[in-house]
């Protein structure tokens, strides 16, 4: 194989790499799933939204500013443009960075996402904050060099149900309460 062709060939694989990178990462349409109605919210309720989504544009982002807002080792993300989002009782905002901003609830202290202040119609929620968040499928890591690798396969861990940890069940029957689902 000649140079200029096999260089040809070499830039069209890193192009098409490239282009997999961005619809990860922004959700590029002309890649796009089918969309879902999804909701989800904080924690106390407050702030509640609906969003047409694409179950498979997940990920996790390892940054440490996504650390940091989300107090864990990672932050499992959707994107999702703006425009589908619809809030019922508007988020706060923290402006995390000169170039970013989180919704969260200041009531109860759900972090609910991620955007840049320009420049985007695009926003990322974060998929605990979903009412069921069993559709989504992460399809990439992000913010690599502040991954902690020993928490991302745990499945040969112990596990233990909440449900079944009796000084938790105690707690919650003393409060007279059911724990939250």
């Amino acid at each position: 194989m000649s140079f200029p062709k096999r260089n040809r060939l070499r830039n069209a694989i890193i192009l098409k790499r490239r282009k997999r990178l961005s619809y990860s990462i922004c959700g590029d349409k002309s890649l796009a799933m089918a969309k879902i109605e999804k909701s989800g919210g904080c924690q106390c309720r407050r702030v509640r939204y609906t969003v047409q989504v694409d179950p498979k544009d997940a990920y996790l982002c390892h940054c440490r500013m996504c650390q940091r807002a989300t107090g864990g080792v990672a932050a499992a993300f959707v994107g999702v443009l703006c425009a589908d989002v619809a809030w019922d009782g508007e988020p706060d905002f923290y402006r995390s960075s000169p170039i970013a901003e989180r919704p969260f609830c200041a009531q109860c202290g759900t972090p609910l996402g991620f955007r840049f202040l320009e420049g985007s119609d695009k926003m990322d929620l974060t998929i605990g904050s979903f009412d069921d968040p069993s559709d989504f499928v992460p399809k990439h890591h992000f913010g690599a060099e502040s991954l902690h690798e020993a928490w991302l396969d745990t499945s040969a861990l112990p596990r233990m149900r909440s449900d079944e940890y009796e000084v938790l069940v105690q707690k919650w029957a003393e409060a007279g309460a059911e724990p939250p689902e």
